[in-house]
């Protein structure tokens, strides 16, 4: 019999972009709300993990539904720790502690418009298909082999990813794709490689407005207003 995915939830206390941005109200409930919420919802998963450092952050968790099995090392929870660093502690501790699961579904708390469904399909996807991954992405009208410039080492800018013919419009660009906080993970790939990037990873697409990350003050403000247009409606 096929093991149900984990939910893996990562939220440090330290956030630069948007300061404590994990429990800041927004549409009512604190943001890490939201997704174990819908995780819970969702009865997609064994278990609904949460990975942070923070007392407060482990008690609105806990409180949501979500389990908080241990807390995250400081060293864990700073700008240089990286998400791989953090879900193979997490992964170690768990099974140190008798979880049974052979798929991880990486779950950013700063996706809130994410839809299960969604989530679903992309664990459906790993499912059918040979790969080691899938991830959540969007089209993106941002493009590098079009509109997006660096500068040269002369200070001037210049296209990220030039063709030998230039696209003469953004439609006739190649496609690109933004990724954003849905990972679905086979366990036994991410620690034997110690990364999620590799050479089989395929693409779940969703709809541009669910796939809004929350990174940024101005993000978070859209995300405010999100929230009152679909309350209203």
């Amino acid at each position: 019999m096929r093991l149900k995915p984990i939910c893996f939830i990562a939220a440090r206390g330290g956030s630069k972009g948007v300061p404590g941005k994990n429990l800041k109200s927004i549409g009512g409930p604190p943001l890490i709300s939201h997704s174990i919420h819908k995780a819970l919802k969702s009865n997609l998963f064994s278990h609904i993990i949460v990975s942070t450092e923070d007392k407060k952050i482990a008690k609105i968790a806990k409180q949501s539904g979500a389990e908080v099995p241990f807390l995250r090392p400081r060293k864990l929870a700073t700008d240089n720790a990286t998400t791989i660093d953090v879900i193979l502690h997490a992964i170690k501790k768990l099974e140190q502690m008798d979880y049974k699961f052979d798929v991880l579904v990486n779950l950013d708390v700063t996706v809130p418009f994410l839809r299960m469904k969604d989530v679903k399909g992309a664990i459906e996807l790993l499912n059918r298909k040979k790969c080691d991954a899938v991830f959540a992405v969007y089209k993106q009208h941002l493009n590098p082999y079009y509109n997006i410039v660096e500068k040269n080492s002369d200070g001037f800018l210049k296209i990220v990813k030039p063709l030998k013919n230039k696209p003469k419009s953004r439609q006739s660009s190649p496609v690109v794709y933004q990724m954003n906080g849905l990972h679905v993970i086979r366990k036994e790939v991410i620690v034997k490689t110690k990364t999620w990037y590799t050479s089989k990873v395929l693409p779940f697409e969703i709809p541009i407005e669910t796939g809004l990350m929350i990174d940024t003050p101005f993000e978070f403000q859209i995300a405010k207003n999100m929230f009152k247009i679909l309350n209203r409606n």
